[in-house]
């Protein structure tokens, strides 16, 4: 093969990138071993040895002409936007470096790679190319360098790499290899790099790999790895610099050798292991320590003992980040926390079992850019530490119980851009320094006993999202005009009063408004019609008065909009959101009308009906009603002494006094109970959906329970009693009930709840006719379902001043809205806990031993040999439903026979099959995202493998053994936050 002449190499790359000036000195004038990116040989002028094109902004096929350039030792074309197929480069026999990473290069890599024998240095990352990684690789004897990550490579890793043992780095991360790690890795006894991360690898980690002294950085994160590491492992790999495990499988004690590593610089375990027991003290040994991620396993300090690694930590002066978030670490953070390294510039400790004040020491940190204390129950004031992270650009102290005034001082952090201080028992008013923190973009001051007005200077141009949703917050909201780049704001659930100023419509980029619950009045402003980048608008449960802006109707991106409960009047516009009735909801405003026919809207009269109505009001209404009054007073006289002991019952509940309802006005709601409005049946009474036209037109759900069945007035107790006092979002929410006689004399006894317009998760998971398109749920869907069923089982469990077993959680239990926000129902055999606090233990809150009459497949196994009801056994049915969600299949499914339970198939299938187990709806998903995108596949993949593991953490056989719903709730918040990024959502 001869060498190549000028105009051969110039066909070598694209022609047309030189004609745009790419590479302007391409041309017959000049000598090409003078052309930019061109090297030529010394001692054979004419022979170019060195071609190096990165980043030039080529693009088109690589052309197989740059296969002829015999002589040819480098070959750099990295950085730019060559698309097609990597060309025959077999015959470059002289080629030692090969550099084609960061363009669009698809379909394989060519097995005639590897007659490059020369071949040193391999790069091909960042591209397409799919495939496996040919095994053929392994005949490049010389090889020391190889990168293939960050492609769509398949299949398993090649044994036969562990024959090269010249290679020094094998990257091959964020591709979707699978298998194990093969053991021959470990006779790369040269290897100083081994990056395997992102990849969808299993088993454990070979223990011949820790024999690779050579080895500097060890980075396996983001795969389904299992096991402990070696006791040893310091010792083994006494040169290495970086260890990266984190999101794997990975258990066990993090082990005390680690600290013997002394070069190490930065250590990550962190996401979905389940690392336990101490946090070693030895790694306080390693002076070169820069970083430390142990966030979300289950490591402990419950004791000055356990807490010793914190002032080993002390020593390594280098420390900038420590992360212990999601752990068990529990008791009042020791004061010499503040002796860490004063170049720490990001701590985070939330999600913990931590409570007493923060020790002032924490100020110290003067480098400090962001700091998580969130979720813990910290307690005290802020300001004694607070205001001295003049760096801080995040903190984040939420769900916390922190008091006193929110310091003026914080308005001295300028560099601030996310502060979240909800949840907490911050009062006083908001300070106005706020208004000093001109970047920040996120703001929640939610959740707190904060009053007063909103400072007029504390929204800034630079703000983008605020929050203040469910403080106490009184008076009137202030002049808002200069939120010109406010993206979100919340100020929902305080007690606001006045109007909606107009110039929050020239607020051009919100995207979502919500002031519910609030007691605003006056007009809804026309200007918000203005707001054209607007997607959600809730406005509900406030006193607004007068008419619905015809303007809303015409912001063509608002998909959400909610006004119920006010006292708006007129017609309902028909275009825009208002087309779509599960997009908008406005119940609770009597006086509307008109509309589009799905709505139900009684029809607006015309002028000709309103004029003639003023004209005979007397004769046609006032003589009318004062017959009725004298008449209704007659029988009420006689009722009232004959039937007293039998008069109709209006309950109150969670201290609202809710609208009376007679059993006839439940007749007329159902049309007398009639089969055509039969939504179900149970085993205490039947469910109606029906409209009750008093007080308001509302669409409700009629529990109606059949007294001749033993036991179901007791049912109808235990659901008012447990119902009475508690309120979640994901409750099913009742508005009355009723306790009276029918029309023949008989008791009857009933429930009145809001309607939920889809049903079931029942009927979801499993629809008539299975298979249907509508009724197909997707896994974004089914988590969401899953997180809110799990924080209304974390609010009975935990959060009520009388905790509550609900004893029979199953799907057809789990009601879904028109937004599908799910919503737990069915209280009728719950049971309140009897004993005090000091006489529980654990998680295991017994009531007594009673009979039990939840359903066969969802209830706890110890219940079958008499056990006392625990929110243990709501936790096991809890397991259940969501191994239901993923499965497709009942616990009851004839599949399950023979001593194989739902538990069992999950569990064996967990986690190497875990496509295995799921339904039908769920693979198809699955294959989707791995056509469009193999990257989401695999995060789809994660999420499955931890949603299986919450499952399987709450079905342990011994109560003890299982999680509480409050892991059990965080856990899957983790789960949908990390969904969440993965979809940039």
């Amino acid at each position: 093969m001869t060498q190549t002449s000028s105009p051969s190499l110039i066909s070598s790359v694209q022609s047309g990138m030189i004609q745009k000036g790419a590479l302007s000195s391409w041309n017959s004038s000049i000598h090409f071993c003078r052309w930019e990116g061109v090297a030529c040989s010394r001692t054979r002028p004419e022979s170019v040895v060195a071609l190096n094109l990165s980043g030039q902004a080529l693009d088109g096929e690589i052309s197989p002409s740059l296969g002829n350039i015999s002589h040819l030792a480098s070959l750099d074309l990295s950085a730019n936007r060559f698309s097609g197929l990597i060309p025959p480069l077999g015959y470059l026999h002289e080629i030692k470096f090969l550099d084609l990473n960061y363009n669009s290069l698809q379909g394989n890599i060519p097995d005639t790679i590897t007659n490059c024998s020369n071949l040193r240095e391999l790069y091909l990352a960042g591209n397409m190319l799919a495939g496996e990684i040919p095994r053929k690789v392994a005949l490049l004897s010389n090889l020391r360098d190889l990168w293939l990550h960050s492609n769509n490579l398949s299949g398993a890793i090649p044994p036969e790499l562990g024959n090269l043992t010249t290679l020094k780095q094998v990257i091959l991360q964020a591709n979707q290899l699978h298998g194990s790690i093969p053991e021959e890795l470990g006779k790369l006894s040269n290897m100083s790099y081994l990056m395997l991360g992102g990849n969808r690898l299993s088993g454990r980690i070979p223990e011949a790999l820790f024999n690779v002294s050579s080895l500097q950085q060890l980075s396996l994160p983001v795969n389904m790895l299992h096991g402990p590491l070696p006791s040893k492992i310091g010792d083994l790999l006494p040169n290495l610099r970086f260890l990266f495990l984190g999101a794997n499988m990975l258990g066990g004690h993090i082990p005390e050798s680690l600290g013997n590593a002394s070069e190490l610089q930065a250590i990550d375990l962190k996401y979905n292991n389940g690392f336990s027991g101490k946090i070693p003290p030895s790694l306080g040994k390693l002076r070169k320590l820069r970083k430390v991620g142990l966030d979300g396993n289950n490591l402990e300090a419950k004791d000055s003992q356990s807490w010793e690694f914190l002032d080993a930590l002390a020593n390594c002066t280098l420390l900038e980040t420590l992360t212990l978030d999601g752990n068990l670490l529990q008791g009042v953070l020791p004061y010499s926390i503040g002796n860490l390294s004063s170049d720490l510039d990001y701590l985070t400790l939330g999600f913990n079992m931590l409570y007493g004040l923060v020790p002032s020491s924490i100020g110290n940190f003067h480098k400090l850019t962001k700091l998580n204390l969130q979720h813990n129950s910290f307690t005290g004031l802020v300001d004694g530490w607070i205001g001295k992270f003049v760096h801080l650009e995040g903190l984040y102290v939420q769900a916390n119980n922190f008091s006193g005034h929110i310091p003026y001082s914080i308005g001295n952090l300028s560099k601030l851009s996310e502060l979240y201080l909800a949840v907490n028992q911050f009062y006083g008013p908001i300070p106005s320094s706020l208004g000093n923190l001109s970047q920040v973009t996120s703001l929640d001051l939610s959740y707190n006993n904060l009053q007063g007005n909103i400072p007029n200077n504390l929204i800034a141009p630079t703000i983008v999202q605020c929050s203040l949703s469910n403080n106490n917050l009184e008076g009137q909201i202030p002049y808002v005009g200069n939120l010109q780049h406010l993206n979100y704001l919340d100020l929902s659930s305080n007690k606001l009063t006045g109007e909606i100023p107009p110039s929050l419509g020239t607020c051009q980029q919100l995207q979502s408004v919500q002031i519910d619950s609030n007691l605003l009045s006056g007009s809804i402003p026309v200007s918000l019609g203005d707001l054209i980048s607007l997607t959600m608008l809730n406005l509900s449960y406030n006193n607004f008065s007068g008419s619905i802006p015809i303007a809303l109707s015409k912001l063509q991106l608002l998909t959400q909009l909610d006004m119920s409960h006010n006292h708006l009047d007129g017609e309902v516009p028909t275009d825009g959101v208002f087309k779509n009735t599960t997009a908008i909801s406005l119940e609770g405003n009597s006086q509307l009308c008109g509309g589009v026919l799905e709505l139900h809207m009684p029809p607006c009269p015309d002028v000709t009906q309103r004029r003639t109505g003023r004209r005979h009001y007397f004769g046609r209404i006032l003589i009318p009603v004062l017959g009725i009054v004298i008449l209704t007073s007659l029988i009420y006289f006689i009722i009232s002494r004959n039937k007293v002991s039998r008069a109709h019952l209006s309950l109150s509940f969670s201290g609202e006094q809710f609208p009376k309802v007679s059993y006839k006005d439940l007749a007329q709601a159902t049309e007398n109970f009639t089969e055509s409005n039969l939504i179900g049946r149970g085993s205490h009474g039947s469910v109606y959906k029906g409209r009750l036209t008093t007080p308001e037109h509302v669409v409700v759900a009629v529990k109606v329970f059949d007294l001749s069945m033993e036991g179901t007035d007791r049912s109808f107790m235990s659901e008012c009693q447990a119902l009475r006092n508690i309120r979640h979002r994901n409750l099913v929410p009742i508005l009355t009930a009723c306790s009276t006689i029918d029309n023949r004399g008989n008791d009857f006894k009933a429930l009145v709840y809001r309607f939920m317009a889809n049903a079931s998760l029942d009927t979801w998971l499993h629809p008539p006719g299975y298979g249907n398109a509508a009724n197909k749920l997707d896994l974004s869907q089914r988590l969401e379902i899953a997180s809110d069923i799990a924080d209304a089982l974390q609010y009975i469990h935990h959060d009520c001043e009388s905790p509550i077993i609900h004893c029979d959680l199953k799907p057809s239990n789990i009601l879904l809205d028109d937004d599908m926000t799910a919503h737990l129902g069915d209280f009728g055999i719950a049971r309140f806990y009897l004993e005090t606090k000091s006489q529980r233990t654990g998680d295991s809150r017994s009531t007594g031993t009673i009979n039990l009459k939840g359903t066969i497949g969802y209830i706890a196994p110890e219940y079958a040999g008499g056990s006392c009801l625990s929110t243990s056994g709501d936790v096991y049915s809890f397991g259940v439903v969501l191994m239901e969600m993923l499965t497709g299949k009942r616990p009851t499914d004839p599949l399950f026979c023979n001593g194989l339970s739902i538990i069992d198939f999950c569990k064996t299938n967990f986690p190497d099959q875990i496509l295995d187990i799921l339904d039908a709806c769920l693979i198809e998903e699955y294959q989707d995202c791995a056509r469009a995108n193999p990257e989401k596949a695999n995060r789809f993949r994660q999420w499955l493998l931890a949603l299986v593991k919450v499952a399987l953490s709450c079905t342990c056989q011994a109560p003890g053994d299982r999680i509480n719903m409050r892991e059990a709730a965080t856990e899957l918040h983790e789960i949908k936050l990390t969904h969440c990024i993965g979809d940039e959502c």
